[in-house]
């Protein structure tokens, strides 16, 4: 019993390390940047410059903004502009596509801190935009192709009209934004003492050491370290932010090193799992409907990422 108390509290000051002095300064400027940016307008001025290309790949206006919040703010930004394609019978099909671009690109969230510790950055905005816009186009021309739209489905999906915006100052948006972050990663705190616990003790019963033993030879043929089935299995099962705080102990430990970590993150840094997912779909009873072929697409672009990382390091 002593030696699981001692588990929990080391957990504890884990994850309380990670949020407060890693996750935490990091969020806090970067959703301040970000509300000012989305409240004076300039998100939804990219989002109609960026359009017309991305139609041909069955991503409609909402679905740009919709990719610009999940690179730029958050995985759970995405919600409200999926809410609005719900309502104004947008047609299933580019829903669908908007959704396995989504699931495919890289999480605001997961991305900045992980940059504070040695993640590259413009490769994975670059993977994210070639791996989103492919999970798109395959679910939009293939996957989806039998999806007959029901009456009263446009298809139109044009950026939402923001309201007219109070007078405020950009110093006040600013805090608004950091205020949200501190939300954030207060919610997040369970999580990540939960998921270190969780593989401390899973470390400690020796079930990681057999599980690597058998995963060690193929992991060893991409460049994947042995304990890769950590931040692997947390973040299929609980999600990206776990998965993050497990990456982070794993860099502190040196167990991982900054390569190997840049070599995983085009398979691990999306938010298609299951916590992200079940998020998402809960815009509305069409997104729901539509899940499995945007899962299917974003499978293929989250593979086409997971290469394109283990031939760029």
């Amino acid at each position: 019993m002593e030696n699981i108390i001692q588990l929990i509290l080391s957990s504890g000051k884990s994850a309380i390390d990670l949020a407060l002095y890693i996750l935490l300064p990091v969020l806090v400027v970067m959703m301040a940047l970000m509300k000012v940016i989305e409240a004076r307008g300039l998100l939804a001025l990219v989002a109609r410059f960026l359009r017309p290309p991305l139609k041909f790949f069955g991503i409609p206006g909402a679905g740009v903004f919709a990719m610009l919040q999940l690179l730029l703010v958050s995985f759970a930004a995405p919600l409200a502009t999926l809410t609005i394609m719900e309502k104004d019978h947008t047609a299933r099909r580019q829903i669908a596509a908007t959704l396995a671009m989504v699931f495919t690109m890289s999480q605001a969230n997961v991305v900045f801190p992980l940059v504070a510790v040695g993640l590259n950055l413009p490769v994975i905005m670059l993977t994210s935009l070639v791996g989103g816009l492919a999970a798109a186009a395959v679910t939009y021309y293939v996957f989806t192709r039998a999806v007959v739209d029901e009456a009263g489905e446009t298809g139109s999906g044009e950026l939402p009209i923001a309201s007219k915006p109070r007078k405020t100052t950009t110093f006040n948006l600013m805090i608004v934004g950091g205020q949200e972050a501190v939300q954030i990663i207060l919610g997040a705190i369970p999580i990540l003492v939960l998921a270190i616990f969780l593989v401390n003790i899973f470390k400690a019963t020796g079930a990681i050491a057999t599980v690597e033993g058998v995963l060690a030879p193929a992991f060893g043929l991409i460049g994947f370290p042995s304990v890769a089935v950590l931040p692997i299995v947390t973040k299929y099962m609980a999600g990206g932010t776990a998965m993050m705080g497990v990456m982070l102990n794993l860099l502190q430990e040196g167990s991982v090193t900054v390569l190997q970590m840049n070599r995983m993150a085009g398979l691990l840094i999306n938010p298609c799992d299951l916590v992200g997912v079940a998020v998402l779909i809960s815009a509305g009873s069409r997104c729901a409907s539509v899940v499995r072929p945007a899962v299917a697409g974003a499978v293929v672009g989250i593979g086409l990422r997971a290469v394109l990382h283990l031939l760029l390091f």
